[in-house]
């Protein structure tokens, strides 16, 4: 089993974990299955980002309880719009020379960007889906701007822990 694979599943579990028993508060949503999904392979196409976000989501609501679909409903456009993020943030040179995401080379400074599009674009799906209409306007838009907050520190980091890797900046 590769490296890559193997922190994928466990970042998996953890964040089933933390969905399960860390909810802090009805205010926060803390979500780092965007920044997965992110940090997939950029040369494979977007129907395998689709398909691993689909089956990632159906696990997760699966594994939290959660109703079934909900999370695959939010990680899909994330899978759908990874490249022409991948693209907007780091350049489509990236995609020329056929190389992937590398927190060294590209630094903090264009990971933040890309992980604050990709949750931005989870948690608006997400909770557009998960209120219903239910709740009132000023509810989500708080939810939505905390949860933005953490969840995109938090995904900087496990962006960081996915591409981990002993090669430098180019010069």
């Amino acid at each position: 089993m590769k490296a890559s694979t193997l922190k994928y599943i466990l970042l998996f579990l953890a964040q089933a974990a933390l969905w399960n028993y860390g909810n802090f508060s009805q205010y926060l949503l803390i979500a780092f299955l965007p920044v997965m999904i992110l940090c997939l392979p950029v040369g494979r196409s977007p129907i395998y980002a689709m398909v691993v976000a689909f089956v990632t989501g159906l696990l997760m609501d699966f594994l939290v309880t959660g109703q079934i679909g909900m999370t695959s409903l939010a990680l899909v456009p994330v899978a759908l719009l990874r490249r022409p993020v991948v693209s907007l943030v780091f350049g489509a040179e990236l995609f020329s020379r056929g190389e992937d995401l590398s927190f060294h080379r590209q630094g903090w400074q264009k990971f933040v960007p890309a992980v604050l599009l990709v949750t931005a674009l989870f948690l608006l799906v997400f909770l557009w889906a998960d209120s219903a209409g239910t709740r009132p306007l000023w509810f989500n838009v708080l939810k939505f701007a905390l949860s933005l907050a953490v969840s995109s520190a938090v995904g900087v980091f496990v962006a960081y822990l996915m591409l981990e890797e002993t090669g430098e900046r180019w010069k």
